[in-house]
């Protein structure tokens, strides 16, 4: 488009960290009353871009305008003066307080503040819009699609016209994805011009109006979204053609090898997370597992590696003799000498997985530095394993002697979860393995679990992408609020009944067994 009539206008925009150049001299145009898709790989600068349109950073060159006046945000403060509100991944709210009270939190107008006014505006927000808030509803109590709800109105009760939505559908179900997109065209048809960040094609083509893409800090492209295809997008984000389907080959001749009765698991405050789970995990196939965020995913992987405490029983593994052995009550050390090994990308990425001031090479020798046979580590053999995580998944990184902590979010996962695929394990559990990965990257990815069936390791799969989680996996397990939910095939499943079983304990069970 030639930038007439546009809501904002990025001119030359250029931000940089020390010698890394996050955006490039960027054009980008964003109109009112239409949903902008802001599409690249990661590190392209599309959070980078978006940050410094609502304040958070500044630009070290370039102009912005704000309907075709020259502005200078250097606040968040700033940004919303002008109409300018943005939604992040991980939300800006205070648990203890109710909807209301996060909703005009920092506000001060120089009236007197009155809370129940404020809740009737709130009110008359939701109901232009569709959303379902409860001005009154502590946010400890809600859910991750009220959450985020809650920071949209925010932003709308601040007057913003133009709203900036980071990855909104990480973490939703189809239902809820459902709901926000409805809402979304609401804000659209009533002129307000929305932006979205995200990796997930599928829900370009359904939500967006237009698709703007980065590659490597540079505008590379806009066009209509119904004029383009996710192939052509793909190809545009990376430089070069992508193919975009995700391998399921057979079984490998399915054995059980993790066998899980009757597991009940409490966290530290004594909040029941797993609740009487049983299932099998056979070798040479991938088992997903589905359920919205909190639901024991996370809990279920960390009880088979050891990391977490069982309250009650069994976790056997299936050694190759058809032996069963018992995992609870080991610790994490001598699972993974039994080959069980846990590639578990959370969201404090270098708190858990890596360390951040330690270089590549050294990162890839805490999986093995115990094996040495003398009071010296061997050094060869990490740095090896670690140039070829960064060959394989196409790690940016100056080398592989540079500090992880240096790293992009997307790369760290990278060298984390090539780490982890490279300990040759019989039983690999992968949680949140593509979390934030761009789609090449995730495709990559997607390869190496499969390769990993392919010669046999059982894969116990977490993901958020539920589409990707029913196209990848041989059978999936659902998880609702701790307990199951369903046990299906994966061939075949359909989407919204899975989704229906997340939400709800045997949504949809019945239609399944």
């Amino acid at each position: 488009m030639d930038g007439t009539n546009a809501a904002v206008k990025m001119r030359n925009i250029t931000k940089t960290f020390g010698s890394v150049v996050a955006n490039d001299k960027v054009w980008l145009d964003i109109y009112k009353g239409e949903i902008l898709a802001l599409l690249g790989e990661n590190g392209s600068g599309k959070t980078t871009l978006m940050n410094m349109l609502s304040g958070i950073y500044f630009p070290d060159e370039g102009q912005i305008f704000i309907n075709d006046e020259e502005v200078k945000i250097t606040s968040p403060k700033i940004a919303f003066d002008h109409g300018i509100g943005m939604i992040h991944q991980h939300f800006k709210l205070v648990d203890v307080l109710t909807a209301a009270e996060n909703i005009v939190l920092g506000l001060n107008d120089g009236s007197k503040f009155d809370l129940k006014k404020a809740s009737e505006k709130i009110r008359s927000i939701c109901e232009m819009y569709g959303f379902e808030v409860d001005p009154a509803q502590k946010i400890y109590d809600m859910s991750v699609s009220q959450k985020q709800t809650v920071e949209i109105v925010k932003v709308l009760y601040r007057g913003a016209d133009i709203l900036i939505l980071d990855e909104p559908t990480a973490v939703l179900t189809p239902q809820e994805t459902d709901r926000l997109f409805a809402v979304l065209r609401n804000m659209r048809d009533d002129g307000k011009a929305v932006v979205i960040i995200t990796h997930k094609l599928h829900e370009v083509e359904d939500i967006s109006d237009r698709v703007a893409i980065l590659r490597k800090g540079q505008f590379v492209g806009d066009m209509k979204t119904k004029e383009t295809n996710a192939a052509e997008m793909t190809n545009m984000m990376v430089g070069h053609a992508v193919s975009l389907n995700i391998e399921r080959p057979d079984p490998v001749d399915p054995k059980p090898r993790i066998e899980v009765k009757n597991l009940t698991v409490r966290d530290v405050d004594g909040i029941v997370k797993l609740n009487d789970v049983s299932f099998t995990a056979n070798s040479g196939e991938i088992l997903g597992i589905a359920g919205i965020s909190g639901c024991g995913q996370k809990e279920l992987l960390e009880s088979i590696a050891g990391l977490q405490k069982v309250e009650s029983g069994s976790i056997a593994y299936i050694n190759d003799k058809g032996e069963p052995e018992e995992l609870v009550g080991k610790d994490p050390l001598s699972i993974q000498a039994m080959g069980v090994a846990l590639s578990f990308v959370p969201e404090d990425r270098l708190g858990m997985g890596l360390v951040g001031n330690m270089n590549l090479s050294d990162n890839m020798m805490l999986r093995s530095y115990r094996r040495g046979k003398t009071a010296f580590t061997d050094r060869r053999a990490p740095h090896k394993l670690a140039e070829n995580v960064v060959n394989e998944l196409s790690v940016s990184t100056p080398s592989v002697e540079t500090p992880v902590r240096r790293l992009s979010g997307g790369n760290v996962q990278k060298v984390l979860v090539g780490r982890e695929i490279a300990s040759a394990p019989t039983v690999l559990l992968t949680a949140y393995a593509v979390r934030g990965l761009d789609i090449n990257s995730s495709y990559t990815i997607y390869d190496l679990i499969n390769k990993e069936k392919k010669q046999g390791v059982a894969v116990i799969y977490v993901g958020e992408d539920l589409d990707v989680l029913l196209e990848l996996s041989d059978k999936i397990l659902v998880l609702c609020g701790g307990r199951v939910s369903g046990y299906i095939e994966g061939r075949g499943a359909d989407k919204r009944k899975v989704g229906m079983m997340m939400t709800k304990l045997g949504g949809a069970a019945e239609d399944e067994e």
